[in-house]
């Protein structure tokens, strides 16, 4: 019983320490930044200069500002704008299917930040994150009828132009507080699960589940130079999503388990938000949304497969 205990002690310590020393200030001045662009209308006019150029991976102008949101603030930060494509009835199925596979590939601010501290390569996981993006986005949209890309065009238009009418209506002090105000909310917010997903994978790594996986995987691994132990933040990921997997691999940075060239080895296949809960919280954003989760799972995994490769060819053992 007393092992026990110490089991939940250690993983509180730890969850407690990564929230407020770690995601606490990354998240503070990320999203005090994030509301300011997004309120002077900075996004939105970076958003439709993008739009047209993606427009042949099926991803709508609206689609831009989900990328952006996944890509500097958070997985969950996308909802918003899923939210508001599934309830456009002029945004294509396909147009839909794109943006989410483009999501479910792409690295999450909340994650990829913080590691940073710890070596990961954050210019080459964007690129990455695009390309990979972009190429789940096109097999998507060809995957789900689609309605025409002009149709698609107006609507993303008309939604962009839309939010950029309430720009300028508080001082920038007062946007930065806000920002930063939603920033510590989401660090705060994160503790409990941050503490059940770490003792969880504390009890695995116990009875020698972890270890048994280790020793299967090890040896095709090894072979494209990537440590036995990386088993451990990716079986995390896959079972308890992706920010415990952020803590974990940290942890194991912090231990010298994983260097900073085993992480951006690994970083294209495990920073992105095709988990269990990662597809639960973005498909839930509408119903239109949900009905194209498969495609988009597909879109996403071959993807993630490429943005994978690209980053074990970038850095070599």
């Amino acid at each position: 019983m007393q092992h026990f205990i110490d089991l939940i002690m250690r993983s509180g310590e730890s969850g407690v320490h990564l929230a407020l020393y770690v995601l606490l200030p990354v998240l503070v001045v990320m999203m005090a930044l994030m509301r300011l662009l997004e309120e002077r209308g900075v996004l939105n006019k970076v958003a439709i200069r993008i739009a047209p150029l993606l427009l042949f991976f099926g991803i709508p102008g609206l689609g831009v500002f989900a990328i952006l949101q996944i890509l500097l603030v958070s997985f969950a930060a996308p909802i918003a704008t899923l939210k508001i494509m599934s309830a456009d009835d002029r945004i294509s199925k396909a147009g839909i299917a794109a943006t989410l596979a483009a999501v479910f590939t792409m690295s999450q601010g909340n994650a990829a930040f913080p590691m940073a501290v710890a070596g990961l390569n954050i210019p080459i996981l964007m690129t990455t994150s695009v390309i990979g993006g972009l190429l789940a986005a096109y097999i998507a949209y060809r995957s789900v009828l689609k309605e025409g890309q002009e149709h698609i065009a107006e609507a993303a238009s008309y939604k962009l132009k839309s939010q950029g009418d309430q720009t300028k209506k508080a001082s920038v002090i007062q946007l930065l507080f806000k920002g930063g105000e939603e920033g510590l909310n989401i660090a705060i917010k994160s503790i409990p699960p941050l503490i059940l997903s770490i003792f969880m994978v504390n009890i695995l790594r116990e009875v020698g589940a972890i270890n048994l996986l280790e020793t299967v995987l090890s040896p095709a691994l090894t072979r494209i130079g990537i440590p036995g132990v990386a088993v451990l933040p990716v079986a995390t990921k896959y079972l308890a999503g992706g920010t415990a997997m952020m803590a974990i691999t940290l942890e194991l940075v912090q231990e010298g388990a994983i260097n900073a060239l085993e992480l951006n080895r690994i970083a294209g296949f495990i920073l992105n938000p095709l988990d269990p809960v990662g597809v639960a919280l973005l498909a839930s954003a509408g119903s239109r949304v949900g009905s194209v989760t498969k495609p988009a799972i597909k879109g996403a995994f071959l993807g993630i497969i490429f943005r994978g490769i690209l980053h074990l060819l970038i850095f070599k053992a």
